[in-house]
């Protein structure tokens, strides 16, 4: 606002020189803010190119690259991982079988199944029973059988007599000249 614009109003000089001064110190207060804000995104701005100054250089397609192949090393061991869990399972599996029909040792099984076709196998569990019972037909010396007679479960012999048969023992004894 100027001054003259005031004048030809017709208002008093001491009028005047109060709404100036009311004016001035209005502008001066716009002007204050106004300086606080530029400072406050100066510092905005200085604090931002401070921070890409540490990404001056960086190769953005490089990184691109970079993370691309991290990508494809995560997958691939995660596929190991994978596998190595499932020679696991397959190996459990497979020894649990082998220990349940009774075999005498179950490397000299395993060397006379095709392991890799079980592997593959869509139901591993009656492929497996079906290949040891096989294996078992044509080799039945390294399993254990049913019959009593070759897996004895209790004494066979030997020990001592009962109690009658001592005294008959000790007198046929005395009678040939053998001392106890």
């Amino acid at each position: 606002m100027k001054r003259k614009f005031l004048e030809d109003l017709g208002l008093e000089k001491e009028v005047i020189d109060k709404i100036m001064a009311e004016n001035g110190s209005d502008i001066e207060a716009e002007k204050t803010k106004a300086k606080e804000q530029v400072d406050n995104l100066q510092g905005q701005l200085d604090t931002v190119n401070e921070s890409l100054k540490k990404f001056d250089g960086v190769d953005v397609e490089t990184l691109k690259g970079e993370i691309s192949t991290l990508q494809t090393t995560l997958q691939a061991k995660e596929t190991e991982f994978q596998k190595q869990l499932a020679e696991r399972d397959f190996n459990q599996q497979l020894e649990a079988a082998i220990n349940t029909m009774g075999a005498k040792n179950a490397k000299a099984v395993k060397a006379l199944l095709d392991i890799d076709t079980l592997k593959g196998s869509k139901n591993q569990e009656a492929d497996i029973k079906a290949a040891i019972e096989a294996c078992q037909k044509d080799n039945d010396y390294l399993f254990g059988t049913n019959e009593p007679i070759n897996n004895p479960t209790g004494p066979t012999g030997g020990g001592t007599l009962p109690t009658g048969d001592e005294k008959m023992m000790s007198s046929m004894m005395s009678v040939m000249g053998i001392k106890e």
